[in-house]
């Protein structure tokens, strides 16, 4: 059933890719958008302004990591998050789920969320099963409910899916999630099976609760139930068929992906061939360029990822091309480098960020050499502008019909582009 205020209109499609407007009780977002990630309420090192100002449309804020500081009725109490952080747009909270798995099988199989969720890549964190039982899991996962310790001072906690729902409806995001478990890359068949079955029976209790139990804020909020499965094609879709038949306003893609990018790419194929075409699509912690492209040509709405405002801080900026006209392999430069030393030029001189237009990549070199607060900020300036101006390319491409085009020039140049 869909909530008030929330509407998704689909204004053209091109092949499984769509461009949509997607309008919430904060406002209208026009998609393929990326998720800007602020886990704690906050995207780190930046004001809510001048994310705003970069063209971020939405914000994505942790309920595990909220839930445990400040704590929800505090968050409540401010008048939800959209107060208390001083953001007016769209902001969407995930369940929970995804600390299930990196307070459990991630410490025990080495298996992290970003580059490493492909351990099978090369430059990956787990190239052998050597990795496997080095963690302890902080994790107790049972049919009713999961158990697990605070990684900031060891404390206890339960979670339940109707406990996910209701802190969730006291931090007040227009969109929120279903309760889930996230599998590793290596967990076998049998496990992932009775996992996703799992999930599907916390789907039911999360939706079950979350249509008993109102907004708290005076305004609706959305509820997407998460397609799990791993990379196995038939749990995968039969899990994507289960929550389809459901009553969820939009579908999240989580889980593990696989442990290849090729394995992404069938995972997100599969999935979406059992999705409904009315309702948004969101994947999952994915948000590099090229995971971008594959993910919006396959149909995908909405991405989140941490990996363009982390790259920031630790001086990767986003860049197309080096000076040369060389292109980037990896869409970014080290802004440590010597060779920045005495360069009075902008980082970008194409691009219209605040930084681009009144910082010298000698300066930010120095702010960064002298570790220096300003040297995250104004890069991360940058790379959430880098990435808002590349959603809008490929949303303008997906108008005027030049998406294959355009994802071509951009990757074919970094060996990333396979002609049909």
């Amino acid at each position: 059933m869909k909530q008030p205020g929330f509407d998704f209109e689909i204004e053209k499609e091109h092949g499984a890719a769509r461009i949509a407007r997607y309008i919430t009780p904060h406002g209208v977002m026009e998609t393929p958008a990326f998720v800007a990630v602020g886990t704690q309420a906050t995207v780190k090192s930046v004001t809510p302004e001048e994310v705003r100002d970069s063209g971020t449309q939405v914000l994505f804020a942790n309920t595990y990591h909220l839930y445990l500081r400040p704590g929800a009725d505090i968050v409540a109490k401010m008048g939800g998050l959209h107060k208390f952080m001083n953001w007016n747009g769209p902001i969407m909270t995930d369940s929970g789920g995804f600390q299930v798995f990196s307070l459990g099988a991630s410490l025990e199989h080495g298996v992290g969320k970003i580059a490493n969720i492909f351990p099978g890549e090369e430059g990956g964190v787990l190239t052998s099963a050597r990795r496997v039982g080095e963690g302890k899991s902080l994790v107790k996962v049972s049919e009713h409910e999961v158990h697990f310790k605070s990684h900031i001072d060891g404390s206890a906690h339960i979670f339940t899916p109707e406990k996910s729902i209701a802190i969730q409806r006291a931090l007040g995001a227009d969109i929120i999630l279903a309760f889930d478990e996230c599998t590793s890359p290596l967990h076998d068949g049998d496990y992932t099976c009775q996992s996703a079955e799992r999930t599907h029976r916390w789907a039911e209790r999360s939706l079950d609760y979350f249509q008993k139990r109102g907004p708290q804020h005076g305004y609706a909020q959305a509820l997407y139930g998460i397609v799990q499965g791993g990379a196995f094609e038939d749990i995968r879709k039969e899990s994507a068929r289960v929550i389809a038949g459901m009553d969820f306003d939009g579908i999240a893609i989580g889980g593990n992906l696989g442990k290849t990018k090729t394995d992404m790419h069938r995972v997100i194929e599969w999935t979406v061939a059992e999705l409904p075409r009315d309702k948004p699509r969101h994947l999952l912690g994915i948000g590099d360029v090229p995971d971008i492209f594959e993910a919006v040509e396959r149909g995908v709405d909405t991405f989140d990822c941490v990996s363009p405002t982390r790259n920031a801080r630790n001086g990767g900026l986003l860049k197309r091309l080096d000076d040369d006209g060389t292109p980037l392999a990896k869409f970014r430069i080290n802004m440590r480098n010597a060779r920045f030393a005495d360069d009075p030029r902008p980082l970008d001189e194409d691009c219209d960020c605040y930084t681009c237009k009144n910082y010298s990549r000698a300066y930010l070199r120095h702010l960064f050499k002298a570790e220096e607060h300003l040297a995250r900020q104004l890069a991360t300036i940058h790379n959430l502008r880098f990435i808002a101006r590349l959603g809008e390319d490929i949303r303008q491409s997906l108008r005027d019909g030049s998406f294959k085009e355009l994802k071509r020039d951009w990757l074919k140049p970094v060996g990333l582009y396979k002609d049909a």
